[in-house]
């Protein structure tokens, strides 16, 4: 780990270094679950007790979690082993914007920002695994130019960099 300071919580939200560096994890977790409480409030649906654990199973890992990982830690803690329960509750999560799916790994990713609508991009460290939310609209809007100038129109796209964060560059990892 690096030697620097964890960051303000106030400063997580809106920097993809922070996912990176020290911080109060707990606290960001903490944040993003009242968020997605008062998302699900607006929308007229709720946590189950399921979802619930599920979110924070995501929430208290600093990077994606493939759904059978998520499954072991729901059956362990009572909640059944049928990859249904896990998928299903993943399902809920991911399209109530609370969650991302990430392609290249297969696997999800709570979200931090979910009191709003947005598609970031992923920066996805291949030596630690953790992963972070950077916006993506100017990504976007490069590519739906590029796009247009060929006659295609962009519908969905997802975007994931895959290399290497500060810590594990400074640490050598190859």
């Amino acid at each position: 780990m690096s030697d620097r300071p964890a960051r303000p919580a106030a400063d997580q939200g809106s920097d993809p270094a922070a996912a990176f560096q020290p911080h109060d994890h707990g606290h960001c977790s903490s944040a993003a679950l009242d968020a997605a409480e008062a998302r699900l409030a607006q929308q007229g649906a709720r946590l189950t007790p399921v979802r619930r654990r599920t979110l924070e199973i995501l929430l208290e890992s600093p990077r994606a979690m493939g759904a059978y990982e998520v499954l072991d830690r729901l059956a362990a803690e009572g909640f059944g082993r049928q990859p249904p329960v896990a998928y299903r509750a993943l399902e809920f999560l991911v399209s109530h914007g609370l969650a991302h799916r990430l392609q290249r790994l297969n696997a999800f990713a709570a979200c931090l920002h979910p009191g709003h609508d947005h598609t970031p991009a992923f920066l996805i460290c291949r030596s630690c695994d953790r992963v972070a939310e950077a916006e993506a609209a100017p990504i976007r809007a490069v590519l739906s130019d590029v796009a247009s100038g060929a006659g295609f129109r962009v519908e969905r796209a997802t975007i994931e960099a895959l290399g290497l964060c500060a810590s594990c560059a400074a640490d050598g990892a190859a």
